[in-house]
């Protein structure tokens, strides 16, 4: 194998090879392509920027391709690298890179930058391997999306219940009554037990979640009690919070991704988990394990219906009196 430049000759080739990357890394929904602006865009590079072709051992199959050009007084941009499959994982993009590196720096270039879609995990291992490392992140979104959470939440769709595994009523409104003036809350309502829990309503706790985990946290602390928190967060998703004697011992968000990005160990951390609530609830696995996440709020039932099928699940009372 053997890198050298391309000339206006190989643009044929380089066409090929390009649609062969698109085919295989399509860009993200809301990119619309212009194929003849980007062939112009090759066309550009191979007549004033760095256009270079891999060509394969037997000297006439070429097996990949490298665009770069200045961009900026220090930096440069690798816009385009592509292998073919038959031909990867045998040195031929350390090749091409390596020769991009070398006429960059006899520009005076002392970086060279890239773009590569989040999807594309194999690419993005390479490249970090190399020594690229994140300097900036660029986020999207729908429009539809983003207006649907940026509006205020509909009247009426919000919810903060707290249950607390026991039937002891008493004990419950002495817990609720002491801590309530305490964390600013406008007043506690204990509803009567049902199937062994008692739900307690706050006032500040149906529009905030911090105030609905401190209710939480406050009544398995002082009960040393089980304690299952139901909300509603940005009138879209549900939050499920069991704690056991003021301890989190489990945590659901219906979108885990709804507030940002996690690591994925965080993302499935966020999903319901069968044994842990059968211990603390005594609910069916099977039934826990129906309880969805998805990526959107569109993907899953309104969220009063969804986070009444997650009572239903847990066993818990009824969420309308």
């Amino acid at each position: 194998m053997n890198v050298r430049t391309a000339t206006a000759a190989d643009l044929p080739v380089l066409e090929e090879l390009w649609r062969a990357f698109v085919a295989e890394v399509p860009p993200p929904e809301h990119v619309e392509l212009d194929e003849e602006r980007e062939l112009r865009e090759i066309a550009d590079l191979v007549r004033d920027g760095i256009a270079l072709l891999a060509v394969g051992d037997d000297g006439g199959s070429t097996i990949g391709f490298a665009l770069a050009h200045r961009a900026g007084f220090r930096a440069g941009e690798l816009t385009d690298l592509y292998v073919v499959p038959d031909a990867r994982r045998s040195g031929v993009a350390r090749a091409l890179v390596l020769e991009v590196v070398s006429r960059l720096e006899q520009h005076g270039i002392e970086h060279v930058e890239l773009d590569v879609q989040t999807s594309n995990g194999a690419a993005r291992s390479v490249y970090a391997r190399w020594g690229f490392r994140e300097h900036r992140v660029v986020l999207v979104a729908s429009i539809a999306a983003l207006a649907a959470r940026l509006e205020p939440a509909a009247p009426g769709v919000e919810l903060g219940v707290v249950f607390v595994q026991t039937d002891d009523y008493a004990a419950v409104e002495r817990a609720a009554s002491a801590f309530a003036p305490r964390i600013g809350s406008p007043g506690v309502e204990v509803d009567a037990p049902v199937g062994g829990w008692i739900a307690v309503r706050d006032g500040a706790a149906v529009h905030d979640a911090a105030a609905l985990r401190r209710v939480a946290h406050e009544l398995s602390d002082r009960l040393g009690s089980v304690v299952i928190s139901l909300g509603i967060e940005a009138g879209s998703v549900v939050r499920l919070t069991a704690l056991d004697r003021g301890s989190i011992i489990d945590e659901y968000l219906s979108v885990p991704e709804f507030h940002g990005p996690l690591p994925p160990g965080d993302v499935i951390a966020l999903a319901a988990n069968p044994t842990v609530l059968q211990r603390l609830t005594g609910a069916d696995p099977a039934k826990v394990r129906t309880v969805a996440t998805a990526a959107s709020p569109a993907d899953l039932p309104p969220p009063l219906e969804h986070a009444a099928a997650i009572a239903a699940a847990l066993g818990l009372p009824p969420l309308d009196r």
